[in-house]
This record gives structure tokens, sequence and C-alpha cells, in this order.
């Protein structure tokens, strides 16, 4: 994937701990402050920043089954060590218990926590890095894009930078950066945390990065997937 190519060390960090139930969706108001954040941060700058805040990054249907399957194998055991019920009866409660499982691994909220967290954090990088590449990141002429991304249902973020970018900024400089967009977002402050968090890329671009001849490639504004 060519987005991954682009995106060797990618500095993550859990945004909150994972309830299956999305973070508070940003207001108007906090868009258009993020858009400003970024129009300001890259006129220093010859990066291009872009803020992509998802609902989720994978609907994670595998894992109904999956919890479906193995409540169905485990149930019998003890029924059939500790009880005399009958080998119809505790196929029927068997049957009974994997469709309950099933039902509630239907539900996003609990099927995302059934989840393993190693998995969450794939489909995140996996995702980001995918919109690195689908919003023009790599593309950018003098590989300098750098996109903070977060995933709302995972509670996860993800800073990925093109080459120019990682030439020069350490994964430690982006790791801080989201440590802190985690603290804000735990006090529900996204928006707030994310126009900071935005405004420090910023800064660090600056400074590695200036301001030069080439134009604003990319629009600044952040981006809402639903």
């Amino acid at each position: 994937m060519a987005g991954s190519r682009a995106a060797a060390g990618r500095p993550a960090v859990e945004v909150l701990p994972v309830t299956g139930s999305p973070c508070p969706p940003l207001t108007r108001d906090e868009r258009a402050a993020i858009a400003v954040a970024i129009a300001r941060a890259e006129s220093a700058t010859s990066g291009e920043i872009v803020v992509i805040v998802a609902a989720r990054s994978g609907l994670y249907r595998s894992a109904a089954p999956v919890l479906a399957l193995f409540a169905g194998l485990a149930a019998p055991w003890p029924l059939i060590g500790f009880t005399t019920l009958s080998a119809a009866t505790i196929a029927a409660i068997q049957a009974a218990v994997a469709l309950a499982a099933l039902l509630v691994g239907l539900d996003p909220r609990l099927r995302i926590r059934l989840v393993p967290p190693a998995i969450r954090r794939d489909r995140v990088r996996e995702a980001a890095c995918r919109e690195f590449g689908a919003r023009g990141l790599i593309g950018t002429q003098a590989r300098t894009g750098v996109l903070i991304y977060l995933a709302l249902a995972e509670h996860h973020a993800e800073i990925v930078a093109d080459a120019a970018v990682r030439a020069r900024v350490s994964d430690a400089t982006w790791t801080a950066i989201l440590s802190d967009l985690a603290t804000a977002a735990g006090r529900g402050e996204l928006g707030p945390g994310l126009v900071v968090a935005v405004a420090r890329v910023g800064a660090v671009l600056a400074v590695e990065l200036p301001a030069g001849p080439n134009r604003n490639e990319l629009p600044n504004r952040v981006i809402v997937l639903d």
C-alpha cells in the first residue's frame, strides 16, 4: 500500500478507554477553529497538515460469530461435568448460549470491546495509512504531508508523516503531541485538543521545514468520516 510505505514509524496513542461509544462529534465552531489552526500552521511551513476524525476504523463483523462459536463450545462442559441434564437439554442450552452470544456481538458498542486492543490499533493504523494516500498527502510536491488521524469508536489516534518529514522529525515528537491530545480528549475537549495538536505540529514543521515558494496543495479543513 502506498500509504503504508510512506508511513513507516507511525506514532500512536490510546485516546480514551474503549467503550464502543463514540466521543461527542465536533461542533461547527470547533471544525472552523481547526481549519483556522491548519491555515495558520501551514503559513510558516512547507508542510501540509490534514486532520481526519473518523467515527470508526473497522466494523469488526467477525467478532460476533467468533464469540458465539467459543461460547457454544464452552457451554456444554460444565453441564456435562456437574449436572445430570440429558444430552438433549444440554444441546438446547448450548444452542441458546451461542445464540445469545451472537446477539450480544451484533451490538457495535459491545462488539468492539470483544476485539483485542492490538487488532483495534492495527485497524486504525491501516485506515490512517489508507487515508494518507487517498487524501493526496503522499503526492505533495516536497513529500511534506502530515496526517493527524483519530478514530472515535476505537479511541485511538495516529500521526502519519511523509518521507521529508520523517527524515527530520523523530517519532517521539509526535508521540508527545498525541499524548496531550489524549489528555484533552479525556476531558471532553476534543476540538480544542485538535487545535492545539495542529498548532504544535505546525511549530515543529516551521522549524524543520520552513515556508518556501510551494503553494497550498491541500484543503485547510478537518475531514469528518461517519
